[in-house]
């Protein structure tokens, strides 16, 4: 079993190798490369990243939001961009659904690219103002905040961007089997039943099960077994960031803006969770 566990682990992480590099890569590219024209099109377009950031983290995959949160920690995307990215982010999880579930999947996907855009737009522009920029973190709109490895600028930005994919796979890999031992421990089965032993309070619980990176799996099957009510879903979905809050954790320095996003998340996700059981 722990042959398994540490396999699972292992490849679990593997996925994670060219998304951590693509966005190391383009970190590196832009601490290197300071120009006018970069700094312009992080000063024009930058607020407006929720939109490519929510239609973007709809797709398939699992490497989006750790590529999200290492630009978020390098001040490249806001944080509504950060948010909109982890409340979107699906995985291969949706695609295991039956034909007669595509119908309920169009929906729970149309739910959660609604949700990050509403969010991403609130976080940037509506309540801006109310939160402070040290909680905020994220974006600045110019270029020479993006610079966060100066000691490392001999570096070419190959060599840079490998040794900091290296760093960050290490971390995920530790992550992964914690997280894999705490499961078989506690066993996939009693969460399941945990759920939906919980009627109404679903997402309440969904949205802390969703927290923990690779549940969206679980989620979705309990769900296609009606055990899960189409708020307790949204809920897990919505807050299941795959691994990009682990990467987060790790990129980012600053424990009190870490603290912040992982509880708006949650809060905005069980809160569309709730929602949407008021009209399922």
């Amino acid at each position: 079993m722990i042959l398994e566990l540490l396999l699972d682990a292992l490849l679990d992480s593997v996925k994670m190798l060219p998304f951590l590099f693509a966005a190391y890569w383009l970190i590196e590219y832009v601490e290197h490369r300071h120009s006018e024209g970069i700094e312009k099109a992080l000063a024009g377009g930058g607020r407006f990243g929720f939109v490519p950031g929510a239609v973007l983290g709809l797709l398939p995959q699992c490497g989006f939001s750790a590529m999200a949160a290492n630009l978020y920690a390098s001040k490249v995307v806001t944080l509504g961009t950060l948010l909109a990215v982890f409340l979107a982010t699906s995985d291969e999880a949706l695609l295991i659904a039956n034909p007669e579930h595509w119908r309920s999947l169009a929906l729970i996907l149309g739910i959660k690219l609604a949700v990050a855009l509403a969010a991403g737009f609130c976080i940037d522009f509506v309540f801006k103002r109310l939160i402070p920029q040290s909680v905020r973190g994220g974006y600045t709109g110019s270029s020479s905040a993006v610079d966060c490895h100066e000691h490392e600028e001999r570096d070419g930005i190959l060599a840079a961007a490998l040794k900091h994919t290296l760093h960050i796979f290490l971390f995920i890999l530790l992550f992964n089997i914690a997280l894999g031992a705490l499961v078989a421990l506690v066993g996939e089965e009693a969460i399941g039943a945990f759920l939906a032993a919980s009627g109404p309070w679903q997402p309440v619980l969904a949205g802390l099960v969703g927290l923990i990176p690779n549940s969206s799996v679980l989620i979705t099957q309990l769900y296609a077994a009606g055990q899960l009510s189409l708020g307790g879903v949204v809920a897990g979905l919505c807050t299941g960031a795959g691994v990009g809050l682990a990467v987060l954790l790790r990129a980012n320095k600053n424990a009190k803006q870490n603290l912040f996003i992982v509880a708006l998340l949650y809060g905005i996700g069980v809160a569309a969770g709730l929602v949407c059981s008021l009209f399922a």
